[in-house]
C-alpha cells in the first residue's frame, strides 16, 4: 500500500467491495505516522485506537452488505482550526492547547465521516492560521517532506506535509489568504480553494478570519480533491452564506478533462516581482499546455496594484475582533510574536477604512471579470517566491521577501475558486506551483484544468521525506 501512488477513489472502492479492510488501510496510516511524524511534526495529536475503532465499524457495515460511501476507509488528518470529537481544538495557540476535547465535529468533518472517512488526528497550523509558514509555540515547527530545511507553507502546512509524505491520503484545510494553495504548492500537491462558502462554516459567530476564509479538503491530485469536495459541499442553514452544490459531478469533470481551450497567462498579474526559478518553471508549464493545444493569451496586468493593503485591513480587523481583548493582559505574551502586530493593526482601522477594503473586493472582482471576457481561466504562479527556510521569510532571487505569497490573497477577496498544480522543483528541491483561477462557482472547470495540467506536465517525483525512517 502506498498513499503516494494510490487514489482516494481506489482505496474507497476496495474497502466498499470488501477487497481490503478499512483496518488495513488505517494501520498503514498509523505506521506511516509513527515512522515519519517524529521528524516532520505534521500532527499535533492523533489517536490510533480511535481510528481503528472507526475502521472496524466501517468493515462491519461492509460485511453487512452496505456501500459505505465515496471515502470508505480513507484516513484523514484535520487541520487544528476545526473541531473533531474527542480532540482539543487548539488553533495552534498556547491559549487553547489545554482546552477540553470537542464534543462535536465541525460540519466539514461530519460530512467526511458520513462519506466513510476515518479521522486519524489533528494537523499542525500557525496560531489562528495567521501566516504562510507552519510553526507555533505549543507544538513547534512542521517540516517540508521535500526539504527538511524548509517550511511546508501555511497555514494548512501540517495537512500538506502529512499528505505529501504519505502519512494520510486526504486532509482538511482552510484558506483565508492562500492557506490551502500555498502549502499545497510547496509540498507538490494539487490543492483547491473552493468558492468561498461552498463548504459551510457553521457557528454562532463568523469565522475568525471573517468573510475571507473557506474550508475545503486537500488531496494529492485533482481527482482526490474532487472526490472529497463532492462529498462535503452543499448548503447548511447554519451558514447563511453557504452555496448549493456545484453543478454536475466534480469527479466526472476531472475524469473527462482535456487541456483547456483557452487560458490567460499573467506572470506577474501586474504588480508582483517573481523569483526567476519560479517564473521559469511556471512559464514552461504554460508552454506545455500551449503545445497540447491550449490557446494562451498573455496579459501583463490583471490587478494594477498589490491588494495586500486592503486584504490586511480585512484580516487584521477580524484578528482584533477575535483576540483584541488580550491586549494589555497576561495572555498577550502567550501569543506568537508574529500575530501580535496583526491584532494591534486591526485596532487602528476605522469603520470607513474597513468599508473601503470591502469596496476593494468589488474592484478586484470587476478586474477579474474583465479578464474572464477573454478566457475562462487565469494562470499565475501560485507563489512569487521560494519557500521559507525554517523560521525565516520566503525568498525571491535569494533575498528574504515578506511578500513571497503575493498571488493568493487577492483571490480570497474576490471569493473565486482557485487551485494549484505542481510544475517542477527548485534547485533546492522544493516544489513550484502554478495557480489556476476560475470564474465564480466553476470549481469543476478549475479542477479539470488542474487534472489536464497534471497530465501535460507529468511531474512524478517523490519527496525524500516520504521514505520510512
Amino acid at each position: 500500500m502506498d498513499f503516494l501512488s494510490e487514489s482516494v477513489a481506489d482505496i474507497a472502492a476496495r474497502v466498499n467491495a470488501g477487497q481490503q479492510s478499512a483496518r488495513e488501510v488505517t494501520e498503514h496510516a498509523i505506521g506511516r505516522i509513527e515512522a515519519l511524524d517524529p521528524t516532520l511534526n505534521a500532527f499535533v495529536a492523533w489517536d490510533g485506537d480511535a481510528a481503528l475503532a472507526q475502521a472496524d465499524a466501517i468493515d462491519a457495515r461492509v460485511a453487512n452488505g452496505e456501500t459505505v460511501g465515496p471515502l470508505a476507509g480513507v484516513p484523514v488528518g484535520v487541520k487544528d482550526l476545526e473541531a473533531v470529537t474527542g480532540f482539543t481544538t487548539s488553533f495552534g495557540s498556547a491559549l487553547h492547547a489545554d482546552d477540553p476535547p470537542a464534543t462535536d465535529d465541525s460540519l466539514h468533518v461530519a460530512r467526511l465521516r458520513a462519506a466513510g472517512a476515518v479521522i486519524v488526528g489533528k494537523t499542525n497550523t500557525p496560531e489562528y492560521g495567521h501566516k504562510g509558514a507552519t510553526d507555533n509555540l505549543p507544538f513547534g515547527t512542521t517540516g517540508n517532506p521535500w526539504s527538511a530545511e524548509h517550511s511546508p507553507g501555511g497555514s494548512s502546512g501540517g495537512t500538506a506535509a502529512a499528505i505529501a509524505s504519505g502519512m494520510v491520503p486526504l486532509g482538511t484545510g482552510s484558506d483565508g489568504g492562500g492557506s490551502i494553495r500555498i502549502p499545497a504548492s510547496l509540498c507538490g500537491l494539487s490543492g483547491l480553494k473552493p468558492e468561498t462558502a461552498r463548504v459551510p462554516i457553521t457557528g454562532r459567530t463568523m469565522p475568525g478570519s471573517g468573510l475571507l476564509s473557506t474550508n475545503g479538503p486537500m488531496g494529492r491530485t485533482a481527482m482526490d480533491t474532487a472526490v472529497a469536495l463532492d462529498a462535503v459541499s452543499g448548503p447548511d442553514g447554519r451558514d447563511p452564506l453557504s452555496l448549493p452544490r456545484p453543478d454536475g459531478s466534480l469527479v466526472d469533470a476531472v475524469a473527462t478533462a482535456e487541456p483547456p481551450a483557452r487560458v490567460i497567462w499573467s506572470p506577474t498579474m501586474g504588480f508582483a516581482k517573481v523569483d526567476r526559478e519560479v517564473l521559469a518553471s511556471c512559464t514552461a508549464a504554460v508552454q506545455a499546455l500551449a503545445a497540447a493545444g491550449t490557446e494562451v493569451i498573455e496579459i501583463e496586468t490583471v490587478f494594477p496594484d498589490d491588494p495586500v493593503t486592503a486584504w490586511l485591513v480585512l484580516w487584521s480587523v477580524a484578528r482584533f475582533k477575535a483576540q483584541g481583548h488580550l491586549i494589555g493582559t497576561a495572555d498577550w505574551d502567550r501569543l506568537s510574536p508574529s500575530i501580535q502586530p496583526q491584532i494591534t493593526h486591526g485596532a487602528t482601522v476605522s469603520g470607513v477604512d474597513h468599508a473601503r477594503a470591502h469596496d476593494a473586493c468589488y474592484e478586484l472582482n470587476w478586474r477579474l471579470e474583465e479578464a474572464f471576457e477573454q478566457a475562462p481561466l487565469i494562470l499565475t504562479p501560485t507563489n512569487a517566491g521560494q519557500p521559507p527556510l525554517l523560521g525565516q521569510d520566503g525568498e525571491i532571487d535569494g533575498e528574504a521577501e515578506v511578500g513571497w505569497v503575493r498571488f493568493t490573497y487577492g483571490i480570497n477577496m474576490t471569493r473565486n475558486p482557485a487551485g494549484t498544480v505542481c510544475t517542477g522543483l527548485t534547485e533546492a528541491g522544493t516544489p513550484i506551483g502554478l495557480q489556476v483561477i476560475g470564474r465564480h462557482f466553476a470549481e469543476g472547470e478549475v479542477l479539470a484544468a488542474m487534472a489536464a495540467a497534471e497530465r501535460v506536465i507529468g511531474f512524478e517525483a517523490r519527496p525524500s521525506g516520504a521514505s520510512a525512517a
